[in-house]
């Protein structure tokens, strides 16, 4: 398998680490979806990080479909999603929160360095602002009433979305900065940037 895309962007970073925690071996290729366009489009063409391509030569695209791909490769057992209803539902929820935070600090990031200052809307900038620390607080208060271990059997897909969100936030929105806000989430992607699959795929 290969993986297209730049560990800057939480989404590639995030399907990187899930595939390493599943024991999955891959081909990393680092393209850009800015700097190396071409490159990246003779690949696939909707030019979209991350990228999968399959041993048979099926593209795929987007974290979530791939991470959906690839569990079906191990045994039931090694999977990052939990199979109890119960567990399965509250590991979407906090997914779901973790992709919401990625995508409003992205929004953010192309606002500051892609969009000129004299055409940047206060207004939609605010609103972003305000559904990113939305997210960040209810993930607080889920690590606060039920906490997810940081251990590799143990932090699940939910587990490395969050710490991945937050860590993408911390380097590039640093002029936001939760940290004192959010102590359960700081806490919790220090333990997870520990682990080995972690430290062996960092996001810059």
């Amino acid at each position: 398998m290969q993986l297209i895309g730049m560990l800057d962007s939480p989404y590639v970073r995030r399907t990187a680490i899930c595939l390493k925690l599943l024991g999955l071996q891959y081909e990393h290729r680092s393209l850009s979806v800015f700097r190396t366009f071409d490159e990246f489009a003779a690949i696939n063409p909707v030019v979209k990080a991350p990228t999968l391509v399959t041993d048979g030569g099926t593209v795929l695209m987007d974290s979530t479909l791939i991470l959906q791909y690839v569990e079906t490769l191990v045994d039931p057992a090694r999977r990052l999603v939990p199979i109890d209803p119960v567990e399965h539902l509250r590991a979407l929820r906090l997914t779901g929160l973790a992709l919401a935070a990625c995508e409003k600090s992205v929004q953010l990031v192309y606002e500051r360095e892609l969009r000129p200052s004299e055409k940047r809307h206060t207004p939609w900038t605010d609103r972003v602002r305000h559904q990113l620390k939305a997210a960040f607080y209810a993930l607080e208060l889920e690590l606060a009433q039920v906490p997810v271990l940081a251990t590799p059997d143990q932090i699940g897909e939910h587990g490395v979305t969050i710490a991945v969100a937050w860590r993408f936030h911390q380097l590039m929105v640093p002029e936001i900065d939760f940290s004192t806000e959010f102590p359960e989430l700081a806490k919790f992607s220090a333990q997870a940037e520990a682990l080995p699959a972690f430290r062996e795929t960092p996001p810059i």
